[in-house]
């Protein structure tokens, strides 16, 4: 497919230069630059959190209605400080 874009002066002659010293062509280089973006976009997808569950049967009722600072302070008995 051809289409028409606007690409500064000095970045064409960067690849113009590029492409001299490579011996390859301009099309080649924008054509490895552009599948590089793509390529590197699609890996950056959005974050998910992967399912963590323990076995176990949930809070224990004498911890019930205990506060998150309660409920830390109990894990971290007799590890020091």
């Amino acid at each position: 497919m051809k289409t028409t874009m606007h690409i500064p002066d000095s970045l064409i002659e960067e690849v113009r230069k590029l492409a001299q010293q490579e011996q390859t062509t301009m099309k080649a280089i924008v054509e490895d630059g552009l599948r590089r973006v793509v390529s590197e976009r699609r890996r950056h997808t959005r974050f998910r959190l992967r399912k963590a569950t323990f076995k176990g049967k949930g809070l224990q009722s004498h911890l019930a209605g205990s506060s998150w600072d309660q409920i830390r302070e109990l894990s971290y008995e007799e590890r020091g400080a």
